[in-house]
């Protein structure tokens, strides 16, 4: 049996047992994303936007849908990453299923609405129908995810509804060759300011499958900030698509760190269709071993007067592989447009690689654009610095890598995640204990 028809297989047993499973418009659109991923099955090295990343061995493992009520499995994993929080809204998932028990949605304030995507299909369909997504959107992972996903978070905002706390999305893999597909939705009216945290946490030795897909739709004048913190075992698979989608005035940030995981892969996007929308791409990623992670980004300038920035930086050592493909799109009616990327890879090793491809697609001459990647080693003129003021090599040589990491974690807006991703990178880097100390 091939992998493609395991996963149609799997769609025909647990198509009906799936949340909205009477909803026609759902049903419909499930229906439709299974076909195109039977017809398209796992993307390969033969389409340029997979060049450098294979799913071979993704294709290889047979994985299971998981049993329900795996608290016991999150309760440890979960009071550890809470340890230290500011107060904020925490909802809890353990195998891609809602976990009230562990959840913390605490008090919202009036025209909030923050449940799980099994809760707003029973309560609110109406409200999901015109954000789900189409079976023809993304690339056929997305189409997989459409198809079999069970669960998320539903975020709604009204106009001008502010959330001033974090709402933590924790996502616990606890299953051996399990699997968890969820689908998250941001939803902010006009006016409305939120930010949202996706963790993603597993058993150390633990091969998992995740494929997770977040949709944002910020209307005008909203301020959204997202956080991805991907924290899997050295074993997990995990692949994820975010799409966004500014009206006029809108902000946009997204913050993508990727420190798990044996094969990792984030499609990132945002449409700027409203003059005047800001968006900022900001990623971090670590990879060892044989680890393999890939960023693929676009952003679509489709109006006048925005500004968006990418900016990812990577730190590769042993034979880890990094991968970065970004591409900035300026419509003929976008004028004014300022928009600046770049991406840095800092290799640790003699066997590390990284690829980068900026790129650049305009469409008329009013613009301010600019791209640009480095792939390098440490500094030695840095070091010789930090050696003469007394520091041995190799605490020097750790001290600069988590200064090349410091630049992205500075952008980090919210101060209490922005020491968390800090202690997250100091946990992976060599010497992090001693900067622990030091922070």
């Amino acid at each position: 049996m091939s992998a493609v028809q395991g996963w149609v297989d799997t769609f025909r047993a647990e198509a009906q047992r799936l949340p909205g499973a009477k909803l026609p418009w759902l049903a419909g659109a499930r229906a439709r994303a299974i076909e195109r991923f039977a017809a398209l099955g796992w993307p390969t090295n033969k389409l340029e936007k997979w060049r450098h990343t294979s799913l071979a061995l993704l294709a290889q493992q047979e994985f299971a849908v998981p049993p329900v009520d795996r608290v016991d499995l999150a309760a440890g994993a979960l009071a550890q990453l809470r340890q230290g929080a500011e107060a904020g809204h925490w909802l809890v998932f353990i195998d891609g299923q809602f976990a009230p028990g562990l959840s913390d949605i605490g008090t919202l304030p009036a025209g909030a609405c923050v449940d799980s995507l099994a809760g707003a299909l029973a309560q609110r369909p109406e409200r999901l129908e015109a954000v789900y997504g189409d079976a023809e959107e993304g690339e056929s992972p997305a189409a997989l995810n459409l198809a079999l996903a069970g669960d998320g978070a539903y975020i709604e905002l009204a106009r001008g509804v502010a959330i001033e706390a974090p709402i933590h999305l924790v996502f616990v893999g606890g299953v051996s060759k399990g699997t968890q597909l969820v689908r998250n939705f941001i939803v902010a009216d006009d006016g409305a300011q939120v930010t949202v945290v996706e963790h993603y946490i597993g058993r150390d030795d633990a091969t998992s499958f995740t494929n997770t897909v977040t949709r944002v739709r910020a209307g005008r004048d909203a301020r959204v900030t997202h956080l991805k913190l991907q924290q899997e075992s050295a074993q997990a698979f995990h692949l994820a698509a975010l799409d966004a989608v500014q009206a006029r005035g809108a902000y946009f940030a997204s913050h993508s760190l990727a420190f798990g995981a044996r094969l990792a892969r984030n499609d990132i996007s945002s449409r700027l269709e409203g003059e005047g929308g800001e968006a900022l791409l900001n990623g971090l990623y670590h990879v060892d071993g044989k680890r393999h992670v890939d960023h693929y980004t676009r952003l679509d300038h489709n109006s006048p007067r925005c500004t968006s920035r990418e900016l990812y930086r990577g730190i590769l050592d042993g034979t880890g592989r990094g991968v970065f493909t970004g591409r900035i799109y300026v419509a003929p009616g976008a004028v004014k447009t300022d928009a600046e990327q770049r991406s840095d890879s800092l290799l640790l090793s003699a066997g590390a690689e990284s690829d980068a491809r900026p790129e650049l697609e305009i469409y008329n001459d009013d613009v301010k654009c600019a791209h640009g990647s480095t792939v390098g080693q440490i500094d030695e003129t840095g070091l010789f610095y930090l050696r003469s003021r007394g520091l041995d090599e190799q605490h020097a040589r750790n001290l600069l890598v988590y200064a090349f990491a410091a630049e992205v974690l500075a952008r980090i807006g919210e101060r209490s995640l922005r020491s968390s991703a800090a202690a997250a990178i100091r946990a992976r880097i060599p010497g992090g204990q001693l900067l622990e100390a030091l922070a």
